[in-house]
């Protein structure tokens, strides 16, 4: 059971192109976080006494050495995959700093949490277990892989452009939605085959 005297989360998704990102560690841990901020268009600097092959071949800034606080500097988000007790130290260097830590399988030494994610024709889908059962939000993200439908980047075209007719002739925010879901019904009433 979570303690209740800890506020729930807000859910954010972070733009991080041309960001700087500090990844610290270079283990397996390290290599699986890699890809997702080098495709999210971060600039990743990598901090750790020695790094795998997935680390040393891609085009990040490797500073082969243990962490120092200064790393932290300039950096928009750090995600911590090193040992306990260095994660410890970087969540104190960057909280000083005013930066967020997602420290990788240790929830207590990170102040962000990533969830499992679902992408899918520009729909961005997370869940989260607030760090506590990470494996619990994967099977969860899977589940949600079977009930969002591939053509739902339609439904996203749709929306874009309702958006704009609804911007420009000034609907009110609360009448939006339904207006909406009677463009999505005719959608996908378009798309649906009757029986004979």
């Amino acid at each position: 059971m979570s303690d209740p005297s800890e506020a729930p989360l807000f859910p954010v998704f972070l733009k991080l192109e041309g960001r700087k990102v500090l990844l610290v560690g270079g283990g397996r841990v390290a290599v699986a976080k890699l890809p997702g901020l080098l495709a999210a268009g971060a600039l990743v600097t990598v901090v750790a006494p020695e790094v795998r092959d997935g680390i040393g071949s891609a085009p990040v800034v490797t500073l082969l050495r243990p962490f120092q606080p200064e790393d932290v500097n300039g950096a928009w988000l750090v995600v911590a995959a090193a040992p306990a007790d260095v994660n410890r130290e970087v969540l104190a260097a960057a909280e000083a700093r005013g930066v967020f830590v997602n420290a990788v399988d240790d929830p207590a030494h990170g102040s962000v949490y990533t969830g499992g994610v679902l992408r899918r024709g520009g729909v961005t889908i997370a869940v989260s277990t607030e760090g506590r059962a990470p494996a619990l939000a994967g099977l969860l993200r899977e589940a949600l892989e079977t009930v969002i439908p591939e053509e739902v980047g339609d439904w996203v075209e749709a929306g874009a452009a309702l958006r704009e007719e609804q911007r420009r002739a000034r609907v009110p925010m609360g009448e939006r939605r339904p207006l909406l879901l009677q463009a999505l019904n005719r959608l996908y009433a378009g798309r649906v085959e009757v029986p004979s």
